[in-house]
């Protein structure tokens, strides 16, 4: 099978609306969150999140298609162009019929979809609705509007595993390219989900941290006070290509992807196995996939999103499957960051393995102020600061609602 490489990278996330400031941000221990400004939360139990800040759609599109978009697209476009013009792909003479885009979403359209059935609800019962609304909140729409923005008219769908979503899309982009069926695939996922529903929703089901007081230090995995997760918003972008046709174009790689692996962990809808059972199957198949040790690997970017019992249940997979290697390995959760951007998630934390790549530079996870007494001794969780150390293998962990587990690992590029 051919080898598979990432020359385009792009990001818009509650840190940064380019990549560089987001890995700038990543590294400083820079937390997004704030008080929601997306609508009024003051009744609601989590008034927080980690938002995107200061986007104008309108500087991506004209305000006629922003108008027909919902902001889940509106994200995919900025990062996919930052993620283009970072490959230089449109500036060479690549086939445009042979370019492929695997695009997700966690939850796809939300706010048209609350705006519209909220208006809808204050009239008297006769249906007038937006004659965009269908396609606004169709997860699949953003994969359609990326390929007719550029004229990609290759292999083109939109894949859903929840907080998976984009990792499964990118290891979907790396299949199809190592064995031959594609030469160049654009990956990644964007959400929107910081409206009404998704927070009153997440809280209806007590996912979601409650601490207001102090936003910038609710994202908190591994702190022993951890009380759920907080939402985060944004997109990530990837350019895959098979090494050939990288090299005859002349592009510069920033990486290479060399194994992904998939389970189910078939135990529960929105709790992860308490012994990791179906991440551990993820892990060894993304390990076998690649054709390596579990000592090759430098650094994980792990799922942890700040829940009680889904931080240390990864950690315990990860143990069963890496032993003593746990001591000289760096695990890092950006999500202490970032926050959590459930379908973009994958992208947006594989930017940050293959900058750590790029630049022997691990990020931090913040917020651990009493490390809980459940997270085993060994482990570098790389705490409060950026560590510099050689990364030459770095893995990122994505699971989601339902059970999905999806693994990608990445290379320091090596002609």
């Amino acid at each position: 099978m051919r080898r598979v490489v990432i020359t385009g990278m792009g990001a818009i996330t509650p840190l940064g609306n380019d990549v560089e400031t987001f890995w700038n941000n990543l590294l400083a221990g820079h937390s997004g969150a704030g008080a929601i400004t997306h609508f009024d939360a003051a009744k609601f139990k989590t008034r927080s999140a980690c938002e995107v800040k200061g986007f104008d759609a309108e500087k991506y599109l004209e305000r006629k298609e922003a108008r027909k978009t919902d902001p889940v697209t509106h994200y995919a476009i900025a990062a996919t162009d930052e993620a283009l013009k970072s490959s230089g792909l449109l500036a060479s003479d690549v086939e445009r019929d042979e370019v492929g885009i695997i695009w997700g979403s966690g939850i796809g359209g939300m706010r048209t979809f609350e705006e519209q059935v909220i208006e809808f609800g204050k009239g008297d019962g006769t249906p007038r609705f937006n004659p965009f609304f269908i396609p606004k909140t169709l997860i699949d729409s953003t994969s359609g509007w990326l390929a007719m923005r550029y004229g990609f008219r290759g292999i083109n769908y939109t894949a859903v595993s929840a907080c998976a979503t984009s990792n499964t899309c990118l290891m979907d982009a790396f299949n199809y390219v190592r064995w031959g069926k594609a030469e160049v695939m654009i990956a990644g996922g964007s959400e929107a989900a910081v409206t009404m529903g998704g927070i009153g929703g997440f809280n209806a089901m007590k996912a979601l941290s409650t601490r207001n007081d102090d936003p910038q230090s609710a994202s908190r995995p591994y702190d022993a006070e951890r009380d759920g997760f907080v939402m985060g918003e944004g997109a990530g972008a990837l350019v895959l290509e098979s090494l050939e046709h990288a090299q005859r174009r002349g592009a510069t790689i920033v990486a290479e992807i060399i194994g992904a692996g998939m389970s189910a962990d078939a135990y529960h809808l929105t709790a992860t196995h308490p012994e990791g059972l179906g991440v551990r199957l993820a892990l060894n198949r993304a390990l076998k996939d690649a054709a390596i040790r579990c000592d090759e690997v430098d650094y994980i970017n792990t799922h942890a999103t700040s829940t009680p019992d889904g931080d240390l249940n990864e950690l315990k997979a990860i143990q069963a499957v890496f032993g003593e290697h746990v001591r000289r390995m760096n695990i890092s959760a950006t999500k202490s960051m970032t926050g959590h951007l459930l379908g973009a998630a994958g992208a947006v934390e594989a930017i940050a393995c293959i900058n750590a790549l790029q630049h022997d530079l691990v990020p931090p996870t913040i917020n651990i102020h009493q490390l809980d007494a459940g997270v085993p001794p060994d482990f570098n969780l790389t705490p409060g600061k950026a560590v510099q150390r050689k990364v030459n293998i770095a893995m990122s962990n994505t699971f989601g609602f339902g059970g999905h587990n999806a693994i990608v690992l990445f290379k320091k590029f090596v002609g």
